[in-house]
């Protein structure tokens, strides 16, 4: 597991629309470099999310890539998961045990900037804001926050890594990384391209060639 979450992140999603089941998406993450697999899994049983982490935690054990799971913390912990990631309305990050806490990474989703800030105040290793653009791949009653609002945020949050998260593609990623964030967190980009592991390798080299700011 890295020291900090940064780079590409790839949440491997259950959507019914998408060709490839998350464990291929995670396959194909893993494959094109991707420093991060987010498992998210909203439509199915926790025994078939289960099947699922430990699949992907096999994976990216053997490419040496960090391992979240959405929501669950319970699930992070059962699959040996690196972190969870916790949204708005998931446990809180305070009320994790401590067993929990000491075990796993965690990442906070954030859509606005009174919501990042209050992140900051937490016991979490990064913060996902977004959606930065607006975004098809999952249902959403946040406004996109855009660019400026990003870099406001990254400022803000700093040295606590951010995430950015909706809507990023291979056409404005460049413009996501020039504002300081620490990554980019894709469902579509790759879910739905035509060849998901050139899609992944196309970001991550788009994320390595944007020089620190």
């Amino acid at each position: 597991m890295t020291d900090s979450i940064q780079g590409l992140m790839v949440l491997a999603d259950d959507s019914p629309c998408w060709k490839l089941d998350p464990v291929e998406q995670a396959r194909a993450a893993c494959e094109g470099g991707a420093s991060v697999v987010q498992l998210r899994a909203k439509r199915t049983t926790d025994r078939v999310v289960l099947q699922w982490a430990e699949a992907i935690r096999e994976l990216t054990r053997k490419f040496d890539v960090d391992f979240f799971v959405n929501d669950r913390f319970d699930l992070a912990l059962v699959s040996d998961a690196d972190g969870v990631h916790l949204g708005q309305d998931d446990f809180p990050p305070h009320r994790l045990p401590a067993h929990a806490r000491s075990r796993l990474k965690i990442g906070r989703s954030t859509h606005t900037f009174e919501q990042a800030t209050a992140a900051c105040a937490e016991p979490i290793d990064y913060i996902a804001f977004g959606p930065i653009f607006c975004t098809r791949s999952k249902s959403s009653v946040n406004e996109s926050q855009g660019l400026d609002r990003l870099e406001e945020v990254v400022r803000h949050a700093h040295p606590r890594p951010v995430i950015a998260i909706g809507g990023i593609d291979l056409d404005n990623a460049a413009q996501v990384a020039a504002t300081g964030a620490a990554g980019i967190a894709v469902i579509s980009a790759i879910a739905k391209a035509t060849d998901p592991p050139a899609a992944a390798r196309a970001l991550g080299q788009i994320l390595k060639s944007e020089p620190e700011p």
